[in-house]
């Protein structure tokens, strides 16, 4: 049996592997057809330099492309028909989706912005796909990852009967957050707070919502923000509600928060103990696993590694012996050589990690970059195809 988080090099070949499963799975797949509509947006600028190699959402997150994590949780929850509302490099994800997505009857649509129409504004523009046969329609922002609970998502939703359901994550610091206060009881919404300076709740908007085709009657075809004038005028006409999101949860659209979201993703992924490439233990070799870790059956990796905690290593991926690593990414192709030292960092395609080097302070290494021995680097962002010579003590980006 081969597991959905199974890594793979590309989106065509996870289809093919798992187009049966997903066919098979006994869930709510014939039970009813949906649309869902993921909010692509545009230049990634926030995960640089890892965008300037890709679109966004073909990041790798966990050794498969970040929006696949979405798509399969959709495609498992019955939705057939999925539009991707970008004005981006859209050509490059139709070139990598078209056939993949044939291969499982998923229709994806995209829907082109001429100009960014904000987080509403794209509801509006693809109105005909969405209204479309008259049945709820699912919207995600495309940097989110959790547990994806899309069949009790929409039970809640039908069983209230009102326009939108969102689904609310909780934090520590509300303060630093726009704060969803709702009916402890019905989950209908009563206001939104932003960033408030006292206790009012401690309930985000996660960026997941559903939505009945009457939504789309409150959003005109312009740039426009669905938290701030859609949501509002939904709460006081007392059609919206929130629902909690159980698990974890995070937005990982920048460097930091993509660690610290592998990092829970990892940990959900260990405790559910469905995924076979988790590696824990001693190997006869000396090399030490320490769990979670993901590794691809591809990696090569060398004697007396110490690996992990929380770390994800790619397909083709070659460490050398005696490496160390923690709370990293290491994407397709990356050369790990003896003795180095990574903690907290993103080790992009193909690059070259010489012999005795120290990365940390959440680094972000581009595509093809080579790092020569011995040198350390602290909070570099490393644009692609670079050579580095000389040691980076403190955060900056280099050109």
């Amino acid at each position: 049996t081969i597991s959905f988080d199974t890594p793979v090099k590309d989106l065509a070949t996870w289809f093919r592997l798992f187009a049966p499963q997903l066919l098979d799975t006994p869930l709510s797949l014939s039970l009813h057809k949906m649309k869902a509509l993921i909010l692509v947006g545009g230049f990634g600028t926030r995960l640089r330099p890892l965008t300037l190699s890709m679109p966004k959402p073909l990041v790798p997150f966990a050794n498969i492309p970040m929006m696949m994590h979405q798509l399969k949780a959709l495609r498992l929850a019955g939705v057939d028909h999925v539009v991707l509302a970008v004005n981006y490099r859209a050509e490059v994800m139709e070139r990598e989706l078209s056939s993949a997505a044939d291969q499982i009857g998923l229709k994806i649509t995209y829907s082109l912005e001429e100009e960014p129409m904000g987080t509403a504004g794209p509801l509006a523009l693809a109105r005909d796909i969405l209204q479309e046969g008259g049945e709820d329609f699912f919207v995600l922002n495309s940097d989110v990852i959790c547990e994806f609970p899309f069949e009790d998502f929409l039970k809640f939703h039908k069983a209230h009967g009102g326009e939108g359901t969102i689904l609310v994550t909780k934090v520590d610091e509300p303060s630093k957050y726009g704060v969803v206060v709702s009916d402890p009881d019905t989950g209908c919404i009563q206001r939104f707070v932003e960033k408030p300076q006292i206790f009012v709740g401690n309930r985000i908007n996660a960026g997941l919502y559903v939505f009945s085709p009457k939504v789309l009657d409150r959003i005109e075809l312009r740039p426009t923000s669905i938290e701030k004038e859609t949501f509002p005028a939904m709460a006081d006409d007392k059609q919206l509600f929130a629902m909690d999101l159980p698990g974890f949860w995070m937005d990982v659209g920048q460097p930091p928060d993509y660690l610290k979201g592998m990092c829970m993703y990892l940990s959900s992924q260990a405790k559910r103990g469905d995924n076979e490439h988790m590696q824990s233990g001693k190997r006869d070799n000396g090399t030490e696993f320490i769990a979670p870790v993901l590794v691809d059956p591809s990696a090569k990796i060398g004697a007396g590694c110490r690996i992990g905690p929380n770390v994800v290593i790619g397909p083709g991926v070659r460490i050398e012996d005696g490496a160390r690593l923690q709370r990293c990414t290491l994407m397709d192709g990356v050369h790990v050589k003896a003795h180095s030292w990574i903690n907290s960092a993103i080790i992009g395609w193909r690059s070259t990690v010489g012999a005795w080097v120290r990365i940390e302070g959440v680094t972000v290494v581009g595509e093809d970059v080579q790092i020569k021995d011995e040198l350390y680097m602290n909070g570099a962002r490393v644009l692609p195809h670079k050579g580095i010579s000389a040691n980076v003590p403190n955060p900056e980006i280099i050109m």
